[in-house]
């Protein structure tokens, strides 16, 4: 049985590599087989990375905000139609018996 040292590699060796993966958008996969490396170190160091520094919420465009907008009136309208015909069910049920 042979023993392998194991490799270390240094903090901006590591950053540097998970930079190549986040700013190009390649798979990761790809990126460490350009460097030499298992990419599922790779895969972990990104992993880390991407804990450590969610990306921020995207602010929604124009068109997309109007939608949200049009979709929330539309869902409190509903909801008082579905308040009303609840309490005028109520009302006719009462009056049947």
């Amino acid at each position: 049985m042979s023993t392998s040292k194991r490799r270390k590699f240094s903090a901006q060796y590591k950053a540097e590599s998970v930079q190549l993966v986040i700013e190009s958008s390649r798979p990761i996969a790809e990126v460490a087989r350009e460097l030499g490396i298992n990419e599922g170190t790779l895969g972990n160091w990104v992993g880390k990375y991407r804990e450590a520094n969610p990306e921020p919420a995207r602010a929604l465009s124009p068109v997309d905000a109007a939608r949200l907008a049009a979709v929330e009136e539309e869902n409190r309208r509903l909801k008082m139609e579905n308040e009303f015909l609840k309490k005028a069910a109520a009302f006719f049920a009462r009056t049947q018996n």
